[in-house]
């Protein structure tokens, strides 16, 4: 049976993006379906008529979501279909003023200020974002960064069943990430940024990576961490969770966290490519 995905979240926070993204995946993409027409259109995932990865239902991108009549939707989705999730995409208030101010683009939720149609909309739609099975928030990454989080979460990436774990990297001084589930603080180790000839480089090269991990700090720290995962990722399993999202950082989230991230993913056996955030910052 093909994936079944409701998308929705904050006017400017990516969902065009995210549409182009699914296509080039294999998803069948529908654009502004009316919410009544979803459940039968959905039907065809199911009928396995439709030779495609998934479905996508893209909810409000040129207008106000109706936030009952969605969670009903939703709710009927995930009746007849294990497969059905929700994912909703977010960003910080000034990151979506300057995104509107910057196109010009007229806000669809109606309020006497641009602030004041985002805090509307970000208040109506509460209930979606805490229902939702996946949140991604856009504010710090571009375009192309959103495309690739798309591309990692939704590859078949391991073989950990119907649970896809998805790795980040990340750098402290451009903020923790605050879309994802589990964060590991790898700053205590040596910092290649302080070897001249290993400033320029990143944790995806040789010899960045060989002066992280040969530490034995860093072997201490990978056995440690794949010990919790190895009976935390079950058990996430086991209470249904689809996506688990594991973020690892840094300083500057170039060096460290990436080497260190780049390991988990080989001993986890996750085949996609880890979402290095912040590493050519």
């Amino acid at each position: 049976m093909s994936e079944v995905l409701l998308v929705t979240g904050m006017s400017g926070a990516g969902r065009s993006t995210v549409s182009a993204a699914l296509e080039d995946l294999g998803w069948f993409v529908i654009d502004n379906l009316p919410l009544e027409l979803v459940a039968r259109v959905s039907e065809l995932a199911a009928s396995g008529s439709l030779d495609y990865t998934g479905v996508a239902f893209i909810v409000g991108r040129s207008g106000k979501v109706q936030t009952d009549a969605f969670l009903t939707v939703s709710n009927d989705l995930q009746a007849k279909h294990d497969s059905a999730k929700i994912l909703f995409l977010d960003a910080p208030d000034d990151v979506l003023i300057r995104r509107f101010e910057g196109n010009r683009r007229r806000h669809p939720f109606p309020g006497p200020t641009l602030a004041d149609s985002i805090a509307g909309e970000r208040a109506s739609l509460q209930s979606i974002r805490d229902a939702a099975d996946l949140v991604f928030d856009t504010g710090s990454i571009n375009t192309n960064q959103l495309r690739s989080r798309i591309v990692e979460t939704f590859t078949e990436s391991s073989g950990l069943g119907s649970l896809r774990v998805s790795l980040v990297s990340f750098g402290y001084s451009s903020g923790i990430p605050r879309d994802v589930d589990i964060v590991f603080d790898c700053r205590f180790l040596p910092n290649p940024h302080w070897i001249d000839e290993l400033r320029p480089l990143s944790g995806l090269d040789e010899p960045v990576a060989n002066y992280v991990l040969s530490q034995e700090p860093a072997q201490h720290f990978l056995h440690d961490v794949m010990q919790l995962l190895e009976w935390q990722i079950p058990a996430f399993a086991k209470e249904g969770k689809s996506y688990l999202s594991i973020a690892i950082g840094c300083t500057g989230g170039r060096h460290r966290s990436v080497a260190v991230a780049e390991e988990l993913r080989r001993r986890l056996n996750i085949r996609s490519a880890v979402f290095h955030r912040d590493i050519a910052r």
